[in-house]
């Protein structure tokens, strides 16, 4: 599952980092791979760059097997792929590289029968790396933060996931949105929230999941929320996001089964 937006500041990783935690906790094997530059999700779940050898940048140019690259994280059940100071450059390298856009997709199969979930965390970009993502994915998952400037960038999110489809990957589909960073308080939060809501309709997930300090406090301790702080109102919201999630798979294979 891709974890991507092409806007930045939507609690993107935020979100990666979390709902593989509470997914972890409800006894879920999840694999998360940080193909930002950044390395945020790696730097949130607790690794230093020094701790940081190999990585997505080794899987995805090098071509090398990924299992070498899989580090366990504080979460039991739960592992990383993490960034590399390397993955700066990518971008630049796959360009002239062959199957440029398929170097992930070819690199999971060896492991995938070990993890429940895999969580692909993007770049706040739509460049070769989150094309790698997109083009490995079976969904996306979207991080939407309740504000005005939104509504805009879902509408170039959805055109690009469909090119996506037409050329690159034709099982790729919307796997939910998920509102993030949500003021109550704010009207204008409100009316957001209800007009992504009349556009996607239950693609939207029930869960919202709130503005929240310790959120943001976390990852400076290099920790996820739930081990930060279990009982703050962000943790909670992603709990409830992990147990929706859980549910809608579980019908998307209940559905699966009836159909073949």
């Amino acid at each position: 599952m891709a974890v991507a937006n092409q806007k930045g500041g939507v609690g993107k990783t935020t979100t990666a980092i979390n709902l593989a935690t509470a997914l972890a906790a409800c006894e879920k094997r999840v694999l998360v791979i940080d193909m930002d530059p950044q390395g945020n999700a790696s730097t949130g779940l607790g690794f230093t760059p020094a701790q940081r050898v190999t990585g997505s940048y080794q899987v995805v140019v090098e071509r090398k097997p990924i299992r070498g690259t899989i580090m366990p994280t504080s979460v039991p059940g739960m592992d990383v792929v993490p960034s590399t100071i390397d993955l700066s450059g990518a971008e630049i390298e796959l360009v002239d590289l062959p199957e440029r856009e398929y170097r992930l997709r070819d690199a999971l199969p060896p492991i995938l029968s070990l993890y429940d979930f895999v969580f692909i965390d993007c770049p706040p970009a739509l460049g070769l790396l989150t094309l790698n993502a997109l083009a490995a994915a079976q969904a996306v998952l979207v991080p939407l933060q309740t504000e005005f400037f939104a509504l805009e960038g879902l509408s170039h999110l959805m055109r690009t996931i469909e090119r996506v489809r037409r050329m690159v990957n034709p099982d790729l589909e919307l796997q939910g949105v998920v509102l993030t960073l949500h003021d109550g308080r704010n009207n204008l939060a409100n009316l957001v929230a209800e007009d992504v809501r009349a556009y996607l309709g239950d693609k939207v997930y029930e869960t919202v999941i709130p503005r929240n300090v310790r959120v943001s406090e976390a990852p400076s301790h290099g920790k996820p929320i739930l081990l930060y702080d279990i009982r703050c109102a962000g943790s909670q919201a992603y709990i409830q996001l992990a147990k929706e999630l859980i549910r809608r798979e579980r019908r998307t294979s209940d559905v699966a089964a009836l159909a073949s």
